[in-house]
């Protein structure tokens, strides 16, 4: 983390406004007193980290992205380089070793890591959720032990939620933990968890409350797991449609033994811990569509612009440059929505709503412009010798992981209900 942690003048909090900017615009100061209140100028720090993270994604992942799709290889070189970089676990707090960088910043490395690979940018991105329920609810020696351990060394760690049976319906799932003394007995089985044979250590949610009445927010416990624990079996890699070199696994916990100085907040906390992380989680997940977005457009553009039908590039053609138009406008909306749900959450703001407004419109946002992209390559985009094909299965899963666009949907018009009902 040293790389980016000798380039910080200053912790990055984005108190002054919402500071956005394009990918590819060039930056300049504000040439009005109105502008420092709302201002789309990023900081010279944040211009740092995304440079580091755009020349990394580019030099790096680009060339080398192909081969972990064919291969489903887990990344590790990549993935050490972007620690070593400073860009992975950049919400560790400071006093557990981090760079504390707030949510703001870490969407603009997230886009530009998407950029690159989003099945490499998912398995670093993972390392953030599985890191949030602790940063948000672990004590301080919770954070220095677990959090702590991230900043030494390249390490991984997962979000244990998700079950064969429970996934958007996060309350129904059946993994329990019996208090035994001073120490709980895990049994239960985990899916479709990112990271889930590469981690260090996991957060698990469980139901330690068995009345089957118990209201979510008292029926649930969140723990630290040690991945290592006996009776922990880890399933295969899953065999995805996108996203193929990020490690999605199955995980059994067979009599798990977790000490009580392990638990989050307390017992019964875990359902609001669990929920809580994503209001800060889900805008680097919108960031990460966004910047799969823009590369599509990025290649669809210098193809239409190479590819010459009827005596003249295909960008010529109307038909073809309004195409190109819609895409570029959905990009755009797509990276102020996730920057506003980022700026809320950094001025001290609940922003679920636009939390789950961002996710939604970049996942549905992402598929729709690399589909166009694959359109305006014809048959060459339908082709693996060309990325956009990859683009467009790498997309699908936006619409479908830490929430689906339809549970969005649900949160955004029960929030926006609600403004009406206070």
């Amino acid at each position: 983390m040293a790389a980016l942690r000798a380039c910080r003048v200053g912790r990055s909090i984005v108190a002054c406004g919402l500071r956005a900017q394009s990918s590819h615009a060039t930056a300049t100061s504000p040439k009005s007193k109105s502008a420092a209140g709302y201002s789309f100028e990023l900081t010279d720090e944040q211009k740092e980290f995304q440079a580091t993270a755009r020349k990394f994604a580019r030099e790096e992942i680009i060339p080398v992205a192909s081969h972990y799709d064919v291969t489903g290889e887990y990344p590790v070189p990549l993935i050490k380089r972007a620690w070593e970089l400073g860009l992975m676990n950049t919400h560790i707090p400071e006093s557990s070793g981090g760079l504390g960088l707030g949510t703001f910043d870490a969407c603009l490395i997230t886009e530009e890591l998407a950029y690159g690979c989003t099945g490499v940018q998912t398995a670093i991105e993972a390392n953030s959720l599985g890191q949030m329920p602790v940063i948000i609810g672990g004590t301080e020696q919770q954070q220095k032990k677990y959090l702590g351990r991230m900043t030494e060394e390249p390490i991984m760690c997962a979000y244990c939620v998700t079950e064969p049976g429970a996934g958007s319906d996060v309350a129904s799932i059946k993994t329990r933990a019996e208090r035994k003394g001073d120490e709980y007995i895990i049994n239960g089985q985990k899916m479709w968890i990112t990271n889930g044979g590469k981690a260090n250590w996991y957060f698990l949610l469980a139901r330690s409350n068995p009345d089957p009445k118990a209201p979510a927010g008292k029926a649930f416990t969140g723990f630290i797991v040690e991945a290592d624990s006996p009776g922990i079996q880890i399933g295969r890699k899953e065999l995805n449609m996108g996203q193929r070199c990020s490690d999605t696994r199955g995980i059994v916990f067979e009599d798990v033994r977790v000490p009580k100085e392990n638990v989050l907040i307390g017992e019964g906390a875990g359902f609001k811990i669990a929920m809580g992380a994503f209001d800060k989680t889900r805008p680097p997940v919108a960031a990460g569509a966004v910047g799969l977005a823009q590369r599509a457009l990025d290649e669809a553009t210098k193809y239409a612009m190479e590819r010459k039908t009827f005596g003249k590039a295909i960008a010529e053609h109307q038909a073809v440059s309004f195409m190109l138009a819609e895409m570029a406008l959905k990009v755009e909306l797509s990276r102020l929505a996730y920057q506003r749900a980022a700026w809320e959450v950094d001025v001290g703001r609940r922003n679920t709503y636009y939390a789950s407004i961002a996710k939604a419109y970049a996942g549905d946002i992402a598929n729709q412009v690399a589909a166009d992209a694959v359109q305006i390559f014809g048959g060459n985009g339908f082709n693996s010798e060309y990325p956009v094909e990859k683009l467009m299965r790498d997309a699908k899963i936006y619409q479908i992981y830490e929430g689906t666009a339809q549970i969005q949907r649900i949160i955004i018009v029960r929030e926006h209900i609600g403004k009406f009902k206070a």
